[in-house]
């Protein structure tokens, strides 16, 4: 369990749930796809999404795209690349990724933007902020706080420290359900434009670059090992939640809150590799 958010390591570790969205509209869940849990990390795949919405390839000027092999609240890197982070999906490049959002509308302006995208992607206007989870987070962010100055020092932090990390907890400590998340990501499994609705919500350039970014660098460093297990795009949070996307068919999204080392749900990723391997959706068939 998350044991560093106290919030999170209350959750119990025997829960499990699973939905897999697909391009028509079915959905096919079982177990507790129905219960919220705290999307932590995930959330980081929708904020890149409207950071390059709104920037578009300016973006990589502020973070990289490459693996990090680090773990994801690592500050070494960042010293020797000057305040640079790795990719978008680790703690430092979402930082900077909300930073950027933050720049225009400030922080409480730029999540109700977010959640506004969010439920209507899902079709669901209850998805909102866990306030428990975001002030627990806030209170044991010493690291998270140590990345955004240390990253403020080489100027790649545009706004008050504090500021950044508002929306930034509070974007991690959205609450949404295996269901609800499945059917939000699905713009991303056809080139942008969500199926159901027929909304662009990105480019299909920008779709193609947020897979890359999430097949190479959405589990830290696990990111390896989950691309050759399973063969998807994917992003894993510590709150126990794996969104993968099947380009061409769908989106799926599990849930159980046991963690590997690297923070990535050891049951989620079991269900994952067996669902692939059931499917042939491995983008490597």
């Amino acid at each position: 369990m998350a044991q560093y958010i106290p919030a999170l390591a209350a959750i119990d570790p025997m829960k499990f749930g699973m939905c897999v969205a697909l391009g028509d509209g079915q959905a096919f869940c079982l177990g507790d796809a129905d219960e919220r849990f705290s999307i932590q990390s995930i959330s980081k795949v929708f904020t890149m999404s409207m950071a390059l919405r709104k920037v578009g390839e300016a973006l990589w000027d502020r973070v990289g795209r490459e693996p990090s092999g680090s773990p994801f609240n690592s500050i070494v890197q960042l010293e020797m690349e000057r305040g640079i982070p790795r990719n978008p999906l680790i703690n430092a490049g979402a930082i900077v990724v909300s930073d950027l959002l933050v720049e225009e509308v400030g922080a409480a302006a730029m999540i109700e933007q977010l959640l506004q995208r969010l439920r209507l992607l899902s079709g669901d206007e209850s998805v909102s902020v866990d306030h428990i989870v975001a002030d627990s987070e806030a209170k044991a962010g010493s690291r998270n706080r140590a990345l955004a100055s240390f990253m403020e020092s080489f100027g790649n932090l545009k706004n008050p420290v504090e500021e950044t990390l508002a929306a930034y907890f509070s974007h991690c400590a959205i609450s949404m359900s295996c269901r609800q998340l499945a059917r939000a990501a699905l713009f991303l499994a056809f080139d942008g434009r969500d199926p159901i609705s027929g909304m662009t919500m990105v480019t299909s350039e920008a779709c193609r670059r947020i897979n890359a970014v999430m097949m190479s660098c959405g589990h830290y460093d696990n990111s390896g090992d989950f691309t050759y297990r399973i063969g998807l795009p994917g992003k894993s949070g510590v709150g126990g939640g794996i969104l993968v996307i099947a380009p061409g068919h769908g989106s799926v999204c599990v849930w159980s809150p046991g963690l590997n080392k690297a923070g990535t749900s050891h049951v989620g990723s079991v269900a994952l590799e067996t669902l692939v391997k059931l499917t042939g959706w491995s983008v490597f068939v």
